[in-house]
This record gives structure tokens, sequence and C-alpha cells, in this order.
């Protein structure tokens, strides 16, 4: 089994090595050939640990590789831990960046840049890879940080693109604010167990009960660092921002990062960290409420967008709010199966849009669409598809995963639980209207676009076509056929950890009959038709009165105006961050760079030479009676002091 985990991690960063440093000499086809073998290996790999130790029950393989670094008794070494929750991310992970490979031979054979790009993605799947597979914070957090640095080449790859650069910039640097707060939880950790490994860590949590930190418990401490990091990575307000941005590079990395991949790791963190989190209810109601205003109010961002790609990643950033609250509500298992099920359809939104865009010459804007159903078949039962995952509909596998994030807040006996629930639930409306409005706009209607576009507007290529196809039938089916067995009969069971105290899950299971009859049973639920509602106002909106949408535009101006302001998270940022850092750097400049060190430093002490040669060269004459005068006038000081202190200075130098 060793070498079978060895495999998998190694297959995707050997195909980046060969892609990146020989592709141009191999020529496309072979990059492309070579890199999807590793990630096809690496899939039918995961395949089969998914099956050893999820069907079949195997067990936990947790083990140091090799001696990474040995300081004292800090023993930092490369290690894998292997257990259910690692076999299902590597399932969803490997399977997913197969999609996107593959789709990125008919979406990027143009580009100058084809080689490179498969070099990136592949690394990325590496990066990933390490991360979900460590078993400890030293390599958790060396995965954390490729992911990150990564995700920064793949944002910029379209570097002629002033906006691209802006944007993989800002991804860099907000990720950086929440890799400091997780560093320092990593740090104390360090602290107080003596040890980064996850099992010994884990083992000696009874350390920390009763000890203190800036006033709180130090495991509290220790957990909200630990999120402030999640927060980053899984884009958590406030350190959401760099989300959207994103979107300005090419659709298959939006699609790579959004679905499976970079935004999934602090939800994955966190799970992996759950024995720690249940001891704190602080922290744990913090993550629960920055998941449900994430999930609200970013949800009301995605009303008002209309590039097709940002209407998208605006959904991300709901949906993984939404998964951040059942992690609050120490609801892992529920948080792991909407992490799963929504990676399958929002990789398939994400590549459904990169179709549209390649068709509709990358031309975004959805306001110039429409009627798109007749000419791109394919494309848009896969988008049908997709969308009801979205929004919940009954029997899709999003329906699974967020109603029974719904009803683990109804359940939960946390501090402002019962505000989240309102929040979860209105947000259901809010994603069935902004989705279903994006898919009207794009399929349905009248035709808004261009005459020369028409012309050449047809389906995409296969292997464009290949994964919608695929992806649609996990999105489809998933849910269903897994509910039962990975929230209720123990397929997370030996990678998380859940306190008595916490009753949600207890009662999901008293209350859970079986998939099929959750079908029937939510017709008579709030959010079926808080859905059904948000389906109808985007058909009326978008198809049967579309003039009413110019007019609430119009009549609610100053709400629309904030909305498309984004709340003002960019403009706060840009008025104390960045010209903040600005003035504080021009001041810096001016009293350190040009004060302290050219004036007073350089350009003093070249003046000081220059003053002690001028007071040195009045002595330095070159008549003999000069220098005897003041042999004479030095004696007479020496014997004055002698007379007059009664101490001889000579003898005692």
């Amino acid at each position: 089994m060793e070498k079978i985990y060895l495999t998998i991690a190694l297959s995707p960063l050997v195909g980046a090595v060969i892609a990146g440093f020989f592709g141009t000499m191999l020529g496309k086809t072979a990059t492309h050939t070579l890199t999807i073998l590793g990630l096809l290996i690496s899939t039918v790999l995961s395949l089969y640990v998914f099956n050893y130790h999820i069907l079949d029950r195997g067990e936990v393989f947790n083990q140091n590789l090799y001696t990474w670094i040995q300081i004292n008794n800090l023993n930092i070494s490369v290690g894998f831990l292997i257990d259910n929750l690692t076999a299902v991310m590597l399932v969803v992970v490997s399977f997913i960046s197969l999609m996107v490979h593959i789709y990125t031979i008919g979406y990027m054979y143009n580009d100058a840049g084809y080689t490179k790009f498969f070099s990136y993605i592949s690394l990325f799947t590496f990066s990933m890879f390490i991360l979900i597979m460590s078993n400890n914070f030293m390599q958790l957090f060396f995965g954390w940080e490729a992911v990150g640095l990564v995700s920064y080449l793949l944002i910029g790859f379209w570097h002629h693109k002033e906006r691209a650069v802006q944007a993989n910039l800002k991804a860099f640097l907000v990720n950086r604010v929440g890799d400091f707060g997780f560093l320092l939880g990593i740090s104390l950790i360090l602290v107080f167990s003596g040890s980064l490994d996850y099992a010994e860590v884990f083992l000696s949590l009874e350390k920390t009960i009763g000890q203190q930190l800036w006033g709180l418990d130090l495991i509290t401490v220790i957990c909200l660092l630990l999120f402030v990091g999640a927060m980053g990575k899984s884009a958590q307000v406030p350190l959401h921002v760099w989300l959207p941005g994103s979107m300005e590079g090419p659709t298959p990395i939006s699609a790579l990062i959004h679905a499976a991949t970079m935004v999934t790791a602090g939800i994955f963190m966190v799970s992996r960290m759950s024995p720690m989190f249940e001891l704190s209810d602080i922290a744990l109601t913090v993550v629960m409420v920055v998941g449900a205003i994430t999930a609200l109010f970013m949800g009301l961002l995605g009303i008002v967008q209309n590039d097709i790609k940002k209407v998208v990643a605006y959904s991300t950033l709901s949906q993984l709010g939404y998964m951040t609250v059942a992690l609050g509500v120490s609801a892992y298992s529920v948080a792991i199966f909407h992490l799963m099920t929504h990676a399958f359809f929002k990789a398939l939104l994400f590549l459904v849009a990169g179709s549209v865009i390649v068709a509709m010459h990358h031309q975004q804007d959805i306001r110039k669409m429409g009627g798109l159903r007749k000419k791109m078949p394919i494309t848009y039962w896969t988008a049908l598809i997709g969308t009801l995952a979205l929004v919940g509909f009954p029997g899709f596998s999003g329906f699974y995963s967020k109603d029974m994030i719904i009803e683990a807040v109804y359940f939960s006996s946390l501090s402002y639980s019962s505000w989240v629930y309102v929040a979860v639930v209105v947000g259901v409306f809010i994603t069935s209207f902004y989705s279903l409005r994006m898919f009207f706009l794009v399929f349905h209607g009248e035709s808004r676009i261009d005459v020369h576009t028409v012309t050449h507007l047809h389906e995409s290529a296969s292997s464009i076509i290949f994964p919608l196809i695929v992806l649609a039938i996990p999105s489809l089916m998933i849910g269903y056929l897994t509910i039962e067995f990975m929230l209720f009969n123990g397929w997370l069971d030996n990678a998380i950890t859940v306190a008595s105290s916490h009753i949600s899950m207890a009662k999901l299971k008293y209350e859970f009959h079986s998939a099929a009859s959750m079908i029937p049973h939510a017709i008579q639920t709030l959010p079926f038709w808080m859905m059904i509602g948000g389906i109808a106002t985007a058909w009326l909106f978008s198809i049967y009165k579309v003039q009413w949408a110019d007019w609430v535009q119009k009549k609610y101006y100053r709400t629309n105006y904030v909305l498309e302001s984004l709340y003002g998270f960019d403009r706060f940022n840009d008025l104390i961050f960045v010209s903040g850092v600005k003035k504080l750097g021009n001041f810096l400049y001016k009293v350190s760079d040009i004060s302290l060190i050219d004036k007073l430093l350089v350009n003093g002490s070249a003046k000081l030479i220059v003053l002690v040669g001028k007071i040195l060269r009045l002595i330095q004459t070159g008549y003999v009676y000069h220098y005897a005068f003041l042999m004479i006038f030095s004696l007479l000081i020496i014997l004055t002091w002698v007379l007059f202190t009664g101490e001889n200075p000579l003898i005692e130098l």
C-alpha cells in the first residue's frame, strides 16, 4: 500500500516535471498525453484506495517515510496518513483534476503556453495530494503553501492581461494573511505538545485543559488561529476578496481551484482537526457564524453579476459558507459530503461556462447571450443538471448535502444557531434565483448574440464535451448513492471526532430513513419552497417580464450600488491597507532611507570625516616651532591636572 500511496502522489509530479522541462520539445500531443496518463494512474489507484479503506474497511495507514528534519527531540518527517477521509478526498481531487486535464486539450489548444499550463495544473494536483495525505503539520503547511504558490502562477497565467496580474497578486497577498494566522496556530501547537505529528498532538490535547492565553482557553486560541488559515484558503468573509478575481485565469483552472482543490483545503483541514475544535464551543460558534455570513451575503452578490464565470464564482463562495456552517455545528461528515457533491456539480458548471465562452468567441457577459439551447444541446442539458444540483432540486446530489446541512443547523444547540438557520434557508432562495437567472439568460429567451458570432455558433469540441457528460453523472446521482453510507454508516468514523455534547448528527440519524424517502418529504419542508420561489422569481425577471429587472434596479439603486460595490470590501482594502501601506512605505522611506541612512549615516559620516580633516589640517603646518609649541602646551595641561587633582594621568594610562 505504501508504494500505491507514493505512486498516487508522485504521478502528477512526474507529469509536471516532464511537461515543464521538455514540453516544448515533446510537442502538445505528447505533453497532454503524459500528464493525463499521470492523473489517470492517480485516479485509478485512488479508487483502489477508496475500495480498500472504505468498502473493505482496511486499516488506517499512518507512517513516516523518511526524516526531514531532526532538532533535539523534535522529529519532522515526510509521511502519509491514509484513512477514510483521505480516501474520499483522493478520489474527488484526482477525478476532478483528470476531467480538467482532458477539458484543457480543447480549451487551451491554441494558447502559446499550452505545455506550461499542463505542467502547472499537474503540479497543482500534486500539491493538493501532499496536503490531504500528510500526517503532520509541517507537511500540511508545505502542501498548503505549494497550492497557494501554483494558484498564483495559474491565476496570472495570461500575464499580458493587467487584471490577471492584479488578481494573482491579490490572491497571493490575501492568502498570506490567512497563512500567518495558520502558522501562529501551528507554532502554538508545537509549544504545548512538543510535536507536529497529528497523532501525538491529539494525544496531548489534555495538556491544554485549563491553560489560558490572551484571556481565552489555549485550545480556543489555537483553533481560531487555524481557522484564520481556513478563512484564507476557503475564502470566508472577510478574506474572500481574492476568489472572484481568480476568474481572470483560464476556465480550467477556475474549475480546479473552485471545485475540489484549493478552496476545499480549509474545509478539509478543519475536519482533520476536529478533535481540537470539539474542545472549544467558542471556536465552533465563530466558525458557524462566519460560514453563515459568507453563505448569505456572498450569495446576494451573485444576483448582480453579469459575467458568467463570476456568477458561478460567487455561488462557490456561498456554498463554501454552507460547508463552514456544517463544520461549526460539528457535522463534519456533512461538510465533507457537501464538499464531495459540490466538487462534481461546480466543476461541471465551470466547464459548462468555459464551453459557452469558447462558443461565444470569449464573450462572458450573460446579457449578450440567450437562446443557446438549440445551438449547444449537450452543453445545455449538462448545464441544467449542474444548475439543479446547485440549487438543491430533490433527487440531485446537491439536494441531499445541502438539506443535511440545514437540518444539522436546525438541531444545533450552539448560540446563534437559530439566526444561522434563517441565513442558510434564505440562502436557498438566493442560490436558486441567481443560478436560474444565469441559466435562463444564457440558454433561453431571445437571442442577444451579435450576428457574426451567431453564424459560427456550434457545440464545443469533443474534448470539452466529454468531461461535461462524465461530470453530469455524479452531479445527478452521487448524493443519492452515498448519503446513507457517508453520514450514518461509518464511512468517516475513523477520521473525525464528534463530542457527545453536540447532538446534531445524532438527531439527523434519527430523522433519516432513506435517500428515496427524502424526495417526497422535501415537498413538506421550507427549503424546498424557498428553492421553488427562487426558480419562479428568476423565470419572472429573466424570461416573462425582463423589463421588471431594470425597474427594480432603478427603484432600489442604493441597494444595487451596495451589491455592485461588493459591500465596499475592495474599496476598504484599497483605502486602508493598500493606501495605508503605501503611505507607511513613503513615511519610512523619508525617515529611514533619506533622513537616517542617506543624510545621517552616509552623508553625515562623510561630512564628519571632512570636518575632522579640516581641523587636522590646521595643526599639520610643517613648521617645527608649531609642533614644539603644541608639545609644551600639552605638557602644561598635564602638569596643571597633576597639581590640582593629585593624580598622574600618564601612570593610569
